[in-house]
């Protein structure tokens, strides 16, 4: 590591400069070593399920384009036409044979081909080669149990291999069931005047803020996690299964998200019913650990920048101090409709930009960003130090652990955040694959 990088990120006190959230040449920075090697989130198989379907997302500040060709062959591609630069879609989703660009025309299929140029031989005389003007692709693209990633980086880890023991507790939400997961249709977007590393350590792994900045919520029954007192903040296990992935708390019932961990005294919502009526399948599927636990795991984050709380949330960096939040609501694709419509409701309640609990998420975020700005604020580090050197292993959970609260997640988060700023190459990054 770069002695300015070990000054900025210093993982053995648990201190980061709040530089790295406002400095302009490490945004540009980190666009190219953490968004341009990292396997990142750009779909789930259900919005793209047919022949020649597509859907839109970002990879760091570039639009891609996540679809099937007419064989059914998975790609990602840049959302960008090879003459001029102009994007060649700008739907959401849908289905299309071909995408044409509407500034000039050029037409490229669904497998990347440039299959159409005006003007072709009046203008070109037949001289444009057109195989090597095709849209620019992804170097790997894959998927894990129904969440697509892709990475630009041909020397990176496999998917299996980046996401390590995080696919033992992702399974926990997408594998829990015959048939899988399935996104709602639709999503919300909106825009944070924040850097997109606070929403992301946040969701990795920070339990300790939720009875002080969401009490309101828990006083008017808006969400439906258990109130906590400082004295019950110490049930579960906050989780780092390695590769700067984190799980916010496991076992012992603390876990809030899915709300089905602890179920007494609350009313039997459809979402609770299905939850419980499944909880057999759950076990024969994914083992007694991670039944005992069910719902307790629902909130994590696989590095960089995609989120789940019920709901997968991308956090688009657009500049050191602004972030386009998406968010799709994920659901069993098996459960009844009004299961799913319950939990539509429920959620849009809670998170969204009109979200009880997402205002207040969003106002926290904007006022730690503008502190790394401000003459003095910026001379002084941010405080990662708790439960700091109290890290263990667990003999039933993969990881590294620590009893709740905990900022385990936050220094595995920052310090694989500056290991992909320093390395050059994969091949000096550490990768932690799995283990159970």
């Amino acid at each position: 590591m770069t002695q300015l990088l070990q000054k900025m990120v210093d993982n053995e006190r648990g201190l980061v400069d709040r530089g790295i959230f406002v400095d302009k040449d490490l945004y540009q920075q980190e666009l190219e070593q953490v968004f341009g090697r990292c396997w990142l989130f750009v779909g789930h198989e259900s919005q793209i399920s047919k022949s020649n379907d597509f859907s839109a997302a970002y990879m760091g500040e570039d639009p891609v384009l996540t679809c099937r060709d007419s064989k059914g062959k998975l790609h990602a591609f840049l959302n960008m036409c090879r003459h001029r630069g102009n994007r060649i879609c700008r739907a959401d989703f849908g289905n299309a044979p071909s995408f044409m660009c509407t500034y000039h025309g050029w037409t490229f299929s669904t497998d990347g081909k440039l299959v159409g140029v005006p003007g072709f031989k009046e203008a070109y005389f037949e001289e444009l080669d057109r195989s090597q003007w095709g849209l620019v692709e992804t170097a790997q693209i894959a998927s894990y149990k129904g969440l697509i990633f892709a990475t630009w980086d041909k020397q990176a880890p496999s998917l299996v291999d980046y996401l390590g023991d995080m696919g033992w507790y992702m399974d926990m939400i997408l594998d829990r069931q015959d048939g899988g997961t399935e996104f709602v249709s639709g999503s919300q977007k909106w825009v944070i005047n924040c850097n997109w590393k606070f929403p992301a350590d946040n969701l990795s792994g920070d339990n300790y803020h939720f009875p002080v900045t969401h009490g309101s919520a828990l006083l008017s029954r808006q969400t439906r996690a258990p109130s906590r007192t400082p004295g019950g903040w110490n049930d579960g296990w906050a989780v780092s299964p390695g590769n700067g992935h984190g799980v916010v708390s496991f076992g012992g019932g603390s876990g809030y998200g899915s709300g089905r961990s602890s179920t007494a005294g609350l009313p039997q919502d459809p979402s609770t019913q299905h939850h419980l009526q499944h909880i057999g399948e759950f076990k024969q599927r994914l083992g007694v650990i991670r039944e005992a636990a069910a719902g307790t795991g629902g909130v994590f984050n696989i590095f960089p920048n995609c989120s789940y709380t019920e709901t997968i949330r991308v956090w688009n960096p657009k500049g050191p101090q602004k972030t386009e939040e998406w968010l799709y609501l994920l659901v069993d694709k098996n459960a009844p409709q009004d299961v799913k419509d319950f939990i539509r409701k429920r959620q849009t309640s809670s998170h969204g930009p009109s979200g009880n609990v997402e205002q207040d998420d969003m106002s926290n975020w904007i006022q730690c960003t503008e502190a790394g700005r401000t003459m003095m604020g910026k001379r002084y580090p941010l405080n990662q130090e708790l439960r700091l050197g109290q890290e263990q292993t667990h003999e039933a959970y993969p990881g590294t652990v620590t009893k709740n609260p905990s900022e385990i997640n936050q220094r595995a988060f920052y310090k694989r955040w500056a290991e992909m700023m320093h390395a050059p190459t994969w091949s000096e990054i550490s990768i932690s694959p799995r283990t159970r």
